[in-house]
């Protein structure tokens, strides 16, 4: 009788054992491949082009800055007259302009991005309106006017109101 209850358990446990192996082969859905299954990143997002170019850009230019918009027409005449000591934007081997980030004392290449917004920004790798990046308020191809994103350097800086200079005859 301890016989057949020692085999009758053991048939018990064997089945349990298949049953918890069926369950476990189940739920593994890379069974009989040597390869993990592939985790999908999503997409990044499609960069948008600026609808300025970086040419556009290059040159010298009169600067200064403005907070209250109704200084804008004095700030433009200032920055003209800031043509004798022009502040540079220069090509960057990469497709980007040369120019400075907030704060920063050496001038690096930045990128000219576009947004699904239709706002332009200058700024480092990454996406569009981020942090270190300025946003072009307005170009008409002789006034540039940009505003930094970072609140603090926004309202340290202004309006950065940038004149094309005229070429020197």
């Amino acid at each position: 009788m301890a016989d057949k209850k020692s085999r009758h358990g053991r048939t018990l446990v064997n089945a349990g054992l298949v049953s918890l192996f069926a369950v476990f082969l189940a739920g593994c859905s890379t069974f009989g491949t040597s390869q993990p299954s592939a985790v999908s990143e999503p997409a990044a997002p499609p960069e948008i082009p600026s609808t300025i170019r970086a040419a556009e850009l290059v040159g010298n230019w009169g600067l200064a800055s403005y907070q209250n918009p109704n200084d804008r027409a004095r700030t433009e005449a200032a920055a003209r007259a800031q043509c004798k000591n022009p502040y540079v934007i220069a090509q960057g081997p990469n497709g980007g302009v040369i120019m400075h980030l907030a704060d920063e004392a050496t001038p690096q290449e930045l990128r000219l991005k576009g947004s699904a917004s239709g706002r332009n920004y200058i700024g480092p790798e990454g996406p569009a309106g981020g942090e270190r990046d300025r946003e072009i308020i307005s170009f008409d191809g002789r006034v540039l006017v940009t505003r930094f994103i970072d609140k603090d350097a926004g309202t340290r800086y202004g309006n950065m109101v940038y004149v094309r200079c005229a070429p020197h005859a």
